[in-house]
């Protein structure tokens, strides 16, 4: 895709210098670009970095400026949850291990700067889910999911046990055992993440390896079918790669990470559309290194066309020709690749009638 045509989201992403000959006119969709994809705060951060936000034209310096607002309030909210989850881990002598979201707050990583989400994350060795939903349950959590099959197909086949909500803040968290459902045949052994965590913190704050965390928002994205925060997701792996790419051997860990952990196919997506989309700097042997991970040449064409399009801002200036289409296509995809068929097809008509019917769906 042409830089030249890129939607002036992308286009400030990676120079953010541009932004500042914008017209009011293209600083208002910017802004409407940067809001609808969740990292209109992270740009303000940014153009802070470099001492240019003061640049900004004042009708849009105060949009951003509310949306950093907003983060730095979400951000005391995520550090009162994070020491009520410790908390509740002080009689289970585990190492609490963050994902995602807020292991990138608690590791201090750029990326955290203006993140807003929705749940913490959380992984434990699958053999004391028990004890650590007990814990959590003693602490004011609780299962959000009631119905039978929910909870069956949560607890057999996937990598979390039903997502839990606390009583009084409504709070949620997620509890993982691993980074992919069970039925998954590109599962990874669990046991390789949890003997690769560091410790961030002494009051039992703990995170995957910079590798493993590139890994695993690498997986998350292109193993899932649904894009509302696809674009946010892959500035995190561009801005997680920008600040690993400093660490000593961070690109043969990753490379070697990516096939321990038989995630070489997302991690070859994640390298190639962060150097597509957003020009996320590379080096041009790793390239060509995870190119050997893709089957054919057929299918780099057709995730090209299929990527290049879910993965553009989510907002309706930035969508390409056949768009929906697109992402319908990677939505079949992402529960092809989670289950089997003799699962997936059941499934999938249980979604299906539950949505004609109007009844809500995990």
């Amino acid at each position: 895709m042409s830089i030249k045509k890129s939607p002036l989201l992308i286009l400030a992403l990676i120079n953010p210098e541009k932004s500042l000959d914008f017209t009011l006119q293209q600083w208002d969709l910017f802004v409407r670009q940067a809001r609808r994809s969740g990292v209109l705060a992270r740009f303000g951060y940014i153009l802070e970095s470099k001492e240019l936000l003061t640049k900004v034209p004042v009708d849009a310096l105060k949009h951003i400026q509310s949306a950093q607002t907003y983060a730095t309030q979400f951000e005391t909210s995520l550090t009162w949850e994070v020491r009520c989850i410790q908390k509740a881990f002080e009689k289970l002598d585990l190492p609490l291990i963050f994902l995602k979201g807020t292991a990138y707050a608690v590791a201090d990583n750029i990326v955290s700067e203006g993140r807003v989400f929705s749940d913490v994350d959380i992984l434990v060795p699958e053999e004391k889910l028990a004890d650590v939903e007990r814990a959590l349950i003693y602490e004011g959590w609780k299962s959000a999911h009631l119905d039978a099959y929910d909870q069956r197909f949560y607890r057999e086949w996937m990598h979390e046990i039903p997502p839990m909500q606390h009583v009084q803040r409504h709070t949620s968290i997620d509890v993982h055992h691993n980074v992919l459902p069970k039925t998954s045949r590109f599962c990874p052994n669990p046991e390789f993440l949890l003997a690769n965590i560091i410790k961030v913190s002494d009051k039992n704050a703990w995170v995957l390896a910079p590798e493993d965390r590139v890994i695993h928002s690498a997986t998350h994205l292109f193993h899932e079918g649904e894009f509302d925060h696809g674009f946010r997701d892959l500035s995190d792996l561009d801005l997680l790669l920008k600040e690993f790419d400093s660490l000593d051997d961070f690109w043969d860990k990753l490379l070697k990470r990516a096939e321990e952990l038989k995630q070489q196919l997302p991690l070859y997506y994640a390298l190639r559309y962060s150097s597509i989309i957003l020009r996320t700097p590379i080096p041009e042997n790793i390239l060509n290194i995870s190119k050997q991970w893709l089957p054919n040449t057929f299918q780099r064409h057709l995730m090209d066309w299929l990527y290049c399009r879910a993965l553009m801002p989510n907002h309706s200036s930035c969508e390409l020709y056949w768009t929906a289409f697109a992402k319908w296509m990677l939505y079949v995809r992402s529960h092809w690749i989670k289950m089997p068929v003799h699962l997936l097809v059941p499934h999938l008509c249980r979604k299906g009638w539950l949505q004609l019917t109007d009844q809500k769906d995990h």
